[in-house]
């Protein structure tokens, strides 16, 4: 980040050296100090510096560059509760502290802020999660009502299966916000469910587009209707697959089920499959390692726990055998399930034959 900031900014003596070195010293002090006993509390505290940095950076070339441009503190404006590393946004708080203070800045030139982060009540650093950044984008543009909200990623827009995975992906041209809650639901990384919700309650159209293609159209994500046919394959990789059984050999039934998920409410961790049998649960999860140890711990007094790591999920929208027997070629199918559009599968790759 020092070295980028020399390169850019024409005085050495700019105030820019200054706040980055000031940045880092605090980081210095964090980790060499007496670390506090949360871990996730550290990590956003330590993450966090980057997002900083580097916008610390590009508003001082653009002001450098005669475009003025006012740096904002995400964390002065959105406000969480302190669930670390997932921070639920307190949206009425939030709104109020952009919409008090943001509009009269762009006013006056361009605003930067950082995505990703924000703070609890007691001012400390939180982070959003997944896609944190485009939540980000989403939370600003929601507050101030803004006509539409663009998000830029290194694809030319939503495509109906990862270009990495699938030849000759198709691009969605526009799509309703409910099928793209979908997608992202079933894993689709270019967007997060928690980037969409807000736009979609405000009816604010989200536009994804390529920064390598910046005048392709890219994908509208807006309030239209579609029916859509086209395939669509979502992989979502670094799954856990957990078999919770009865050690008495109860029935699997409500009690025991409340009991279950009230675990996976504290541990703040999403079910992405689910199955029961008349003695077993069966669940996929992302393997988040510390999340996976706190479940196992949670459970194990009450419940047989075993679980397979390595796996991944497929989901297929509007399938077809062929190319539900192209997806799961020369992989070992743990987990099916099936209904009339859609069919969901955990895999993890065959062993090669003997």
């Amino acid at each position: 980040h020092q070295q980028v900031a020399r390169q850019l900014m024409a005085n050495e003596q700019h105030e820019l050296f200054g706040q980055l070195s000031r940045l880092f010293d605090g980081l210095r002090t964090l980790l060499t100090g007496d670390l506090i006993d949360d871990h996730n509390r550290v990590y956003d505290s330590v993450v966090s510096v980057g997002e900083l940095a580097s916008t610390r950076i590009i508003a001082a070339y653009l002001n450098q560059s005669q475009q003025p441009t006012a740096w904002l503190d995400a964390r002065q404006f959105v406000k969480t509760d302190s669930t670390f590393r997932e921070g639920k946004v307190d949206w009425g708080y939030t709104e109020m502290l952009i919409r008090r203070q943001v509009p009269e800045q762009l006013t006056k030139g361009f605003a930067i802020t950082q995505g990703f982060i924000g703070s609890d009540n007691a001012d400390r650093t939180t982070t959003l999660g997944r896609e944190g950044s485009d939540f980000t984008a989403a939370i600003f543009g929601t507050a101030l009502a803004a006509t539409e909200v663009v998000i830029w990623k290194d694809v030319a827009g939503v495509l109906n299966a990862d270009p990495k995975r699938m030849p000759n992906p198709q691009l969605f041209t526009e799509l309703p916000y409910a099928e793209a809650i979908e997608m992202s639901y079933y894993g689709a990384t270019i967007i997060h469910p928690k980037t969409l919700k807000p736009l979609a309650n405000r009816k604010i159209p989200l536009l994804v587009k390529s920064f390598t293609n910046p005048t392709a159209a890219g994908t509208r994500i807006h309030d239209v209707h579609l029916e859509l046919t086209t395939p669509i394959v979502v992989f979502k990789q670094k799954q856990c697959l957990f078999t919770i059984k009865i050690k008495d050999y109860t029935f699997i039934n409500e009690n025991i089920l409340s009991l279950i998920f009230h675990v996976l409410d504290r541990l703040n961790i999403k079910i992405n499959m689910m199955e029961n049998s008349a003695i077993s649960f069966t669940i996929c999860i992302d393997n988040q390692p510390y999340k996976v140890e706190q479940l196992v711990k949670s459970l194990q007094n009450d419940f047989d726990v075993r679980y397979n790591e390595g796996l991944e999920l497929v989901t297929i929208k509007n399938y077809t055998d062929e190319l539900l027997a192209s997806v799961s070629q020369h992989k070992e199918v743990l987990l099916e399930q099936r209904s009339r559009q859609t069919v969901q599968l955990v895999v993890r790759q065959a062993a090669p034959a003997q």
